[in-house]
């Protein structure tokens, strides 16, 4: 049986097919549209995902979306209701759009979905409608090892929920309760994103990324103006300092008064007041979310723990949970944000629309999140040759060796090969590598390869039998999902003016002998690569380790700032060409940029690319 999942029209639209229960296809419209966190109907995506299938939509038996839109219009005119006269301006201009397509969205899919299968409506496979969270829940707990397992959602808001907790056990998956809007630690943590600069929905990984420059001088005054939190880790704001629920902005004039001026305008520089409000944000954050994984543990008594939702992907509260060793282990959805709700979408109606039995597999079902599009060797060929772009075309034994020099010689690579990634990490398919062990590598990758803000941290990839020699880690990281502590035998020693350094000064100093992947609090988001999911990155990184005794690269997403990660070799060689990249490696093919020929389209691809 065949059930296509959809999440769209909020952001991060996708679609995803399921065989029986297996996970055949995922993929987000972005990769297609090249509009990052795309919030289109996925026609793209769900036609990519039938085709890779070989199949058209009449053999699908069910299509189901991961939010009930009326449950949604409820809350929203029950918010407005609730705090009117404020937000009349927030109401009208909502309204139009709900009452022409939201609260239609029933026949807005159906034409959209015959669009795309080329079939009258009438012959349409039968639509269903998940809870949002319901949706998050299943793309955890069904995917995941665990036979039984809490399960933790936490967001911006879905219909009602913010925070839900499940217990997973078998194919059956029962709530047990959740926080609901306006009280979102998602929306929260979204504010501070606001307030100090950066995109909502977009931003808030360089939030978590910029902590480490500050200090945490703010805590107290989120906790006694902005959040109450319980023992239990549940929580109320004050919402007279929010503005999100009836606003059209996150924050109100009472939070710039709390943290003395108004929110930093995108391309001000920062300064050490958004490093501090960084820090502290993340520190309440990492607190509310550890309290209630310790609700968890007790509440459902049981060993471990499965993640998503936005705040899932906060990597760092994730470490958190993990060295508090509250669970024998955690699972987190690699797309845990609303993309990953079409794969859960779909498995929440085949377990439980269905009622079909879950078959578990060792690791997890989500196959290393290679569930994208792939492209073959004469297509590759047939594209290098129609632009005239020299390659050398080379067997892997060969490739690898070669790519492993150019790598120990500070060369940076853009690494392409097999299926796409699904969700926001490149790990191992679409990625940029370099040398962990140059102290100028990060800088390099920031500013003439990503085109970002140079405190921006890159993760290190490493074979999973050696992460315990790097990382203070005992476990699989597949998914670039925890981040843990560089061992202290790998740490240099710093100079006392080294030690009074405050904010971006701290990122010129080397903090490990893998400096490039070590971040300013001598932590790294690890990613380990293991021979059954992805073989042939696996075998690049063994032969490093051969030629220099280190079994780590640098790795990051395959794109520059504000663009998706790069799903065709034609996005792949653009990208190349319009950055500081010294190689490509398109399966087989390497391409040297010295030997490459003028590329016309650079300038137009770069105008295209709105920074995020």
């Amino acid at each position: 049986m065949l059930i296509l999942g959809i999440s769209a029209y909020y952001h991060d639209s996708a679609a995803a097919l399921i065989e029986d229960g297996r996970i055949v296809a995922a993929v987000q419209e972005e990769r297609f549209s090249r509009k990052k966190h795309d919030a289109r109907f996925p026609r793209q995506a769900i036609g990519w995902c039938l085709s890779h299938a070989g199949v058209s939509m009449r053999d699908v038996a069910y299509v189901v979306f991961y939010d009930k839109p009326w449950i949604k219009f409820e809350r929203i005119l029950e918010t407005y209701l609730a705090f009117a006269p404020r937000g009349l301006q927030s109401f009208l201009s909502a309204m139009p759009l709900w009452l022409r397509d939201k609260l239609n969205l029933k026949s807005l899919l159906q034409r959209e979905l015959a669009a795309v299968g080329g079939i009258r409506q009438a012959q349409l496979p039968r639509l269903l409608f998940t809870e949002h969270h319901e949706a998050h829940a299943a793309s955890a707990f069904f995917p995941s090892p665990f036979e039984r397992a809490a399960v933790l959602c936490l967001d911006g808001v879905g219909e009602w929920a913010t925070t839900s907790l499940w217990m997973g056990e078998g194919r059956r998956l029962a709530p047990q309760w959740q926080i609901e809007f306006p009280h979102s630690l998602g929306l929260l943590y979204s504010a501070f994103t606001y307030y100090t600069g950066f995109k909502v929905n977009s931003g808030e990984y360089k939030l978590m990324g910029l902590a480490p420059y500050g200090e945490p001088r703010y805590v107290e005054t989120i906790l006694k103006h902005l959040i109450d939190i319980k023992p239990d880790g549940t929580f109320r704001l004050n919402l007279d300092y929010f503005d999100y629920a009836t606003g059209l902005t996150m924050t109100g004039r009472k939070f710039a008064d709390l943290f003395g001026g108004p929110p930093r305008q995108p391309d001000a520089p920062l300064t050490q007041r958004e490093m501090d409000l960084a820090r502290s944000i993340q520190a309440v954050t990492e607190e509310v979310v550890l309290r209630l994984a310790r609700t968890a543990r007790v509440e459902l008594d049981t060993e471990y723990l499965c993640m998503a939702g936005g705040v899932a992907l906060n990597c760092v509260a994730n470490g958190k949970i993990l060295q508090a060793k509250l669970f024998r282990d955690i699972w987190i959805q690699p797309a845990a944000g609303d993309a990953g709700g079409a794969i859960g979408a779909a498995l929440a109606a085949w377990h439980g629309y269905c009622q079909q039995p879950r078959n578990r597999r060792e690791g997890d079902s989500m196959n290393g999140s290679f569930l994208g599009p792939s492209f073959s060797s004469d297509y590759i060929r047939s594209y290098l040759e129609r632009i005239g772009a020299p390659f050398e075309l080379l067997n892997d034994d060969r490739l690898l060796t070669a790519v492993a020099k150019l790598i120990e010689r500070g060369a940076v690579v853009g690494w392409f090969q097999g299926r796409m990634e699904f969700g926001p990490r490149a790990l191992g398919n679409r990625s940029i590598i370099g040398d962990p062990r140059s102290s100028q590598m990060q800088s390099v990758m920031n500013q003439k390869i990503k085109f970002r803000e140079s405190f921006r941290p890159f993760a290190p990839a490493v074979t999973y039998e050696r992460v315990g020699d790097y990382f203070v880690l005992d476990r699989p990281s597949p998914y670039m999902a925890l981040v843990a502590p560089v061992k202290n035998e790998l740490r240099l020693p710093l100079s006392p003016e080294q030690e009074r350094l405050f904010g971006i000064d701290k990122l010129k100093v080397p903090r490990s002998t893998i400096p490039a992947v070590t971040h300013v609090d001598y932590s790294a988001r690890v990613q380990t690569v293991h021979k059954e999911t992805n073989p042939r990155f696996y075998e690049l990184l063994r032969r490093l380790e051969e030629l220099t005794g280190c079994a780590l690269v640098v790795n990051t997403s395959f794109n520059v700032r504000g663009e998706p990660i790069v799903c065709s070799p034609e996005e792949a060689y653009r990208c190349f060409m319009g950055t500081g990249m010294d190689y490509l490696v398109l399966e087989n093919f390497l391409l040297d940029k010295k030997a490459q020929p003028p590329y016309a389209e650079v300038d137009n691809w770069r105008r295209q690319v709105e920074p995020d």
